[in-house]
């Protein structure tokens, strides 16, 4: 009789562990997708915010004329938005990590609300410039890439990152299409209603789809005693403390300067697509839709295939290394069927330094500092639209469209070398 009890109590332990087995399989599978819809949803939310951020910047230089303000005082108002985006790219990664990837996204959402808002009702200049200000904290990008990095594995996570160039993709085909014909056929102001709707319908999509704490809670934890979670969001010296984890500093240097020359040239495009190049509004248009078509190909196919072959550090020699052959070929361009031949590896490139860095940067540094790290850079384009128009007016002035890419060609040329002869210290410090 007590053998067969302990048989009977066998059975039941083994089938108790394989209903246990099998519910944790479920709970995984559940979890994953859980993650899945929390990933898609802030793809969505990057996909609509850049959508209406190309919206208005086709349609800003109108609407600056329209009030009376002269290339002068629009240049000014570019800068305004550029130092206000630099300014507010750390801080607003500082808020991430110390209240959560959600309640950045509900910031982000919710200040493109206000600024579109300021937009609907801009008549007079001091308002218009008034409506840059939310700017400091219209930070989507960095906000969605917080989600992705806190919920995904340091494997999975260059790809998953990549795939935002999908969303890049089509807010700028998107976006520069749905500008132009809102304000031909509603009105000048149509597309910032359309930019208002469009930021409160994110808004409601970051506080119902994105979870209160995106991290796993063995990251939670360490976030709760983590050091970031000391001092002031605004603290200078919380930001500057990230440097000092091994490899930060040098990989920031290569992402810093290696995009700088050609960050130039795209914001000295505009006049040399027309004086150069000699391309009409609508020309320029298709460039634009050229360009966008091949961020989406490059980072939504190409990366994320190159990351499951090849190390994030032989991507980054990868990128420097054809960002000096794209210099030599801007060096030599005379017409713009030649820049759209250099196009190809300009945007491989460009998305590969930028997601790969973002990817080791993230990796570098604890859990409880992603956001900043994020936001840190973040700020690196806003640092060349702020300092560009002037670097860039006297290169151009001075030394003609070649200029560009031979600077391309000689800081690469010199950053391929520096990362051949150096062994940066990469160590992983996020736990998953």
């Amino acid at each position: 009789m007590s053998t067969m009890n302990v048989k009977a109590s066998s059975g039941g332990e083994a089938e108790a562990l394989g209903t246990r087995s099998e519910t944790m399989r479920e709970s995984n599978s559940s979890g994953d997708i859980k993650k899945g819809q929390v990933i898609l949803a802030a793809y969505v939310i990057v996909t609509i915010e850049l959508t209406f951020i190309f919206m208005q910047m086709g349609v800003m230089p109108y609407l600056a004329k329209s009030i009376g303000l002269d290339s002068v005082g629009f240049g000014y108002l570019q800068t305004t938005f550029g130092v206000l985006q630099l300014v507010g790219g750390s801080i607003f990664g500082r808020f991430a990590d110390k209240f959560g990837a959600r309640a950045a996204l509900i910031l982000s959402c919710a200040s493109g609300s206000a600024f579109f808002l300021l937009m609907s009702i801009s008549t007079s200049i001091p308002v218009l410039f008034l409506s840059r200000l939310p700017a400091v904290f219209m930070h989507g990008l960095p906000g969605a890439q917080k989600v992705i990095t806190d919920m995904t594995t340091p494997s999975q996570r260059a790809n998953a990152l990549g795939k935002l160039g999908l969303c890049f993709g089509i807010g700028i085909i998107t976006g520069s299409l749905l500008g132009g014909v809102l304000s031909t056929k509603f009105g000048i102001f149509a597309p910032m209603y359309v930019g208002l709707v469009g930021n409160l319908v994110n808004t409601m999509i970051a506080m119902f789809w994105i979870p209160l704490q995106t991290k796993p809670k063995s990251d939670h934890h360490l976030t709760e005693h983590g050091t970031s979670q000391s001092g002031s969001v605004f603290s200078i010296r919380e930001i500057l403390r990230l440097m000092k984890f091994p490899g930060v500093m040098e990989v920031f240097i290569v992402k810093v300067f290696a995009g700088l020359p050609i960050g130039l040239f795209h914001i000295m495009f505009s006049i040399i697509s027309v004086d150069f190049f000699g391309l009409g509004a609508v020309e320029s248009g298709y460039l634009m839709a050229y360009f966008g078509v091949l961020q989406m190909v490059v980072q939504g196919l190409v990366i994320g295939k190159l990351t499951s072959h090849c190390t994030e550090m032989t991507l980054l020699k990868l990128s420097v290394f054809v960002f000096a052959g794209v210099g030599l070929g801007m060096a030599l361009m005379r017409t713009v069927w030649h820049y759209c031949i250099i196009a190809v590896p300009l945007m491989f490139a460009f998305s590969t330094l930028d997601t790969i860095t973002d990817s080791i940067l993230t990796k570098a540094v604890p859990s409880s500092d992603t956001g900043t790290m994020l936001g840190i850079c973040a700020s690196v384009q806003p640092l060349t639209r702020t300092v560009g128009p002037t670097i860039g007016g006297v290169l151009y002035k001075h030394f003609g469209v070649s200029s560009f890419g031979c600077l391309q060609l000689i800081v690469n040329t010199g950053l391929f070398v520096y990362l051949l002869k150096s062994n940066i210290p990469l160590t992983e410090m996020k736990k998953q």
